[in-house]
């Protein structure tokens, strides 16, 4: 089954799904803008177009991933994201 995510009035979408070998996931975009998401599991976040400078919890500083490229956010935290151009995105919800 599909289920729509909208976040900041419409400027993140989101498709979240299962996979059978992959488990749980979502694709999706994010306009030009600068964003804080919550976690509640690990996720495992991999740019599939333009890029994303981003904060992870823990960090001084702020980091660029381009398509392609992968990082990971502990769960039950908080990071930022800085996009600076229409972005899309394949979000993996890890188990640990």
């Amino acid at each position: 089954m599909l289920k729509n995510n909208e976040y900041f009035e419409g400027k993140v979408k989101s498709i979240g799904f299962d996979s059978d070998s992959l488990g749980a996931l979502s694709v999706g975009v994010m306009v030009k803008g600068e964003y804080t998401f919550g976690t509640g599991k690990p996720e495992e976040m991999t740019v599939v177009s333009g890029s994303l400078t981003v904060l992870l919890p823990g960090s001084d500083g702020w980091q660029t991933f381009t398509a392609g490229e992968t990082f990971y956010v502990p769960g039950n935290s908080e990071f930022n994201l800085q996009v600076p151009e229409t972005s899309s995105y394949l979000c993996k919800y890890l188990s640990k």
